[in-house]
């Protein structure tokens, strides 16, 4: 089924506000998340709005926080989420890194115990608005989800990377990706009926490749309480090259950050611990000279023929802005049990129907 994005992001809204998130919060979570469905990043979209809530009743994610600074030197941070919503605490960050990279040229956001920032590439996009070049390293201490290469068990999140480049006249170079063949959101789409995910994208406990998303959440049946309970994992990309990667993320978003890296220890609650680094281009390249060499390549790259005639190679965040296009003419395309989740969620908070019904 198709739902308008306007109307959505004004329920959205409304449920956050009835949690308990203030106003402003509540329109950011909403912001964020209706625009990561309008690009395509469903697992990462308002698929998300009843796990949230129940994060908020839960303790697990903590509404209205203000980020704190914890230390900081001229083109350096280190911010702490205290559990609060990532969409507060991401957007903070990267706005301190933008601001800093302008003064000083480059500059390094450490973030711990943030709850779930939700789509990286937001970030990314955020940078290169300005002008500035980024690339974000992410881990998560709870919700182990994905095997090392060679293994079945879990012993990483999904733990995404991104980076964005700005380009002059056009839209930034993004990109945005889970360190798993699929992120666990993309799972959690597919158990709910929505689009399937690949035939090796996860990993049983007898070593079989697999997309049973079963093996993830423990059961079958899409309207249980995701729980994650399976005995399965997802696997990462790549092979080791994925693999490798996650662990880099779990050292600089973990580790280095003070966030933690990844464990087994259900007291602990899911937290995002992410680096990012910002450039600014100019500082480094005479700014015409990095525009013109920018132009030339993309020109070079898009002349490659592609093997199906008539299509066109794409940039990182070309489809992205596809989806987008699409999706704000067309609306944005839920299954049945996620917006049914949406709705059950919306009326336990007494939202009013005009709220629902606007958005059919």
């Amino acid at each position: 089924m198709l739902i308008k994005s306007k109307p959505l992001e004004v329920l959205i809204q409304s449920i956050f506000k009835k949690a308990g998130c203030k106003k402003q919060e509540a329109d950011r979570i909403s912001h964020y998340l209706v625009k990561a469905s309008l690009v395509g990043h469903d697992s990462h979209g308002v698929i998300r709005t009843p796990r949230y809530v129940d994060m908020i009743k839960d303790g697990q994610m903590l509404a209205n926080v203000k980020p704190k600074i914890v230390l900081e030197s001229d083109n350096f941070g280190i911010i702490d989420g205290g559990d609060g919503f990532g969409q507060t605490i991401g957007p903070y960050a990267c706005k301190l890194g933008i601001k800093k990279a302008k003064k000083f040229g480059n500059s390094i956001i450490a973030v711990k115990n943030s709850g779930h920032l939700g789509r990286i590439g937001d970030f990314s996009e955020m940078a290169a608005e300005k002008n500035i070049i980024s690339i974000h390293f992410v881990n998560s201490i709870a919700g182990l989800l994905v095997s090392p290469f060679g293994s079945f068990e879990r012993r990483f999140s999904t733990n995404p990377f991104s980076a964005g480049v700005p380009i002059k006249n056009k839209k930034p170079f993004i990109l945005d990706f889970a360190t798993s063949l699929v992120a666990e959101g993309k799972a959690y789409v597919a158990h709910q009926g929505g689009k399937g995910i690949p035939k090796d994208a996860l990993i049983n406990s007898k070593g079989q490749d697999t997309n049973d998303t079963s093996v993830i959440y423990g059961t079958k049946d899409p309207n249980a309480k995701s729980s994650r309970g399976g005995t399965g994992a997802l696997k990462p990309f790549g092979l080791h090259k994925g693999s490798g990667l996650s662990f880099l993320c779990e050292f600089l978003a973990g580790a280095l950050t003070g966030s933690g890296m990844g464990r087994h220890d259900p007291s602990k609650p899911f937290r995002n611990g992410m680096l990012s680094i910002y450039i600014r281009p100019e500082k480094y390249v005479k700014q015409t000279d990095y525009d013109k060499e920018i132009k030339r390549y993309i020109k070079f790259f898009k002349s490659a023929q592609p093997i199906v005639k008539g299509e066109e190679i794409l940039m990182p965040g070309e489809n992205e802005l596809l989806h987008q296009k699409n999706r704000l003419k067309n609306g944005i395309p839920l299954s049945k049990i996620t917006w049914k989740a949406i709705i059950d969620t919306a009326k336990s908070l007494n939202i009013e129907d005009q709220f629902i019904h606007k958005c059919l």
